[in-house]
């Protein structure tokens, strides 16, 4: 148990591994090979009331704090990558409504969501922009009564299963704003399910927008003011996603111990060998090191540091390249049979690579975390 992590926590990370394991784990497999939503194990997170824990009471969630979020996640995530990224998309797509929405937005979005009766989404890429978000080119002009917003975004999760949807837009020369849209909204349409290397169960389209009118009432805040809003989630979400990252590597860690405990080579346990052990010692301190930036990134996010920013992308960072490494090590060590489908490491390799691209790339995280090196030392 880490030094933030109470006996609270502790006792909801034993809840959630045994939901993980018991009702969501059997199905990543079949989810991942048929490249289908994970319906049960959807269910099970609903019944569990997880689907509303990043969301207040007063809007039917569990309020949690962002550790209980985390542990969430990286439990979940050890058994099924997909169903962890259905379920912290969800939240990163009405975070922007809890910080910003009027009460009259939450009210209308939030417990549809919280209750799981709802999926969300973010739309923020497009085929020509990821992480540079001022290139964006969607536009939202104001017409009588809302705006009308076009444009073309890639890449984005929970669609078209998800309900609703927050879209950064370009309002002005050099501002833009955050507007929610339902996928029965005339304008708005889907592009074909995206065939990709992991993750293969979570929904990813196109979101089309084509003169999709948005009422008043479903802009969020200022609607010059989007680009500062979701710089302001970013912290979060980018705890989220090294929790993922975390909770994958966990995952494939555990196997790789179960795996090199009972195969016996040269009339011994593979365990037993040198070479091994030296793999899982390393494998070991990668996710020990990772989980502890992580958490010290949760401290500092919930206490409103300033070192907040650089920590979370240190921690998506670190998390992230660990997760590819150990899972990468555990295909390893279960030889041949690791790169047969039979067995889970090798699908949790291939959904952990996206972690080091989606929510800033670590390139980027490389970026941010040097200029607040250079900032703290007073340099340029």
């Amino acid at each position: 148990m880490s030094t933030i992590e109470t006996d609270v926590h502790a006792d909801f990370r034993a809840t959630v591994r045994k939901i993980a394991t018991e009702r969501i784990a059997p199905h990543a497999a079949d989810v991942d090979e048929q490249e289908r939503f994970p319906e049960e194990a959807w269910q099970a997170i609903v019944e569990a009331d997880l689907a509303g824990l990043a969301h207040p009471e007063r809007l039917g969630g569990s309020g949690a704090d962002l550790l209980s979020q985390v542990i969430a996640v990286e439990e979940i995530a050890a058994a099924c990558m997909t169903t962890s990224h259905v379920l912290l998309v969800n939240w990163a797509g009405t975070s922007t409504i809890l910080s910003h929405g009027s009460e009259e937005l939450q009210e209308l979005v939030v417990p549809q969501v919280a209750s799981g009766q709802a999926g969300a989404g973010w739309c923020l890429t497009e085929p020509t922009a990821g992480s540079d978000v001022a290139g964006l080119t969607t536009t939202a002009t104001k017409v009588d009564g809302g705006w009308r917003l076009n444009g073309l975004k890639r890449f984005i999760s929970n669609a078209p299963w998800g309900a609703w949807f927050a879209v950064l837009a370009r309002t002005g020369e050099s501002s833009h704003g955050v507007f929610i849209v339902h996928r029965d909204d005339p304008g708005l349409s889907f592009g074909p399910h995206e065939r990709k290397m992991g993750l293969r169960g979570s929904p990813t389209a196109d979101v089309v927008l084509d003169d999709c009118f948005v009422p008043d009432v479903r802009v969020v805040g200022d609607p010059a003011q989007g680009y500062r809003y979701i710089m302001g989630e970013l912290n979060g979400s980018r705890a989220l996603i090294a929790a993922q990252a975390l909770g994958v590597a966990q995952g494939a860690f555990d196997a790789a111990l179960a795996y090199t405990s009972e195969r016996s080579q040269f009339g011994q346990p593979v365990a037993r060998f040198q070479m091994v052990r030296g793999m899982v010692a390393d494998m070991a301190v990668r996710l020990a090191s990772a989980r502890a930036l992580l958490y010290e990134a949760v401290a500092l996010i919930e206490a409103g540091h300033p070192d907040a920013r650089a920590r979370a992308a240190m921690a998506k960072l670190l998390c992230s390249d660990n997760a590819m490494s150990v899972t990468t090590d555990a295909v390893q060590l279960f030889g041949g049979y690791g790169y047969i489908r039979d067995y889970p490491v090798e699908r949790m390799m291939r959904d952990a690579k996206i972690t080091q691209i989606y929510e800033g790339t670590n390139q980027i995280q490389r970026t941010l975390i040097a200029k607040a090196a250079y900032a703290a030392a007073g340099a340029a």
